[in-house]
């Protein structure tokens, strides 16, 4: 489980919620995301799931591919 950030506990703003929609439409790794709002990931999925907020898989290494 992720460590605490600085938002961690408080309301999430409509602000918070588009920019969550911005970086999972880009594809942003959710740590990323979580980062970026200063939220857990744990946070991030349950936000994205309350909201329908489709979280992709990122893109994957190329590593094991012929």
């Amino acid at each position: 489980m992720s460590k605490s950030n600085r938002n961690s506990g408080k309301q999430w703003t409509k602000t918070d919620v588009a920019q969550l929609r911005d970086l999972a439409k880009g594809n942003t790794p959710t740590r990323v995301i979580g980062l970026k709002l200063g939220r857990t990931e744990d946070a991030v999925y349950s936000k994205a799931s309350d909201k329908n907020i489709p979280l992709k898989p990122t893109n994957q290494s190329p590593y094991g591919k012929k």
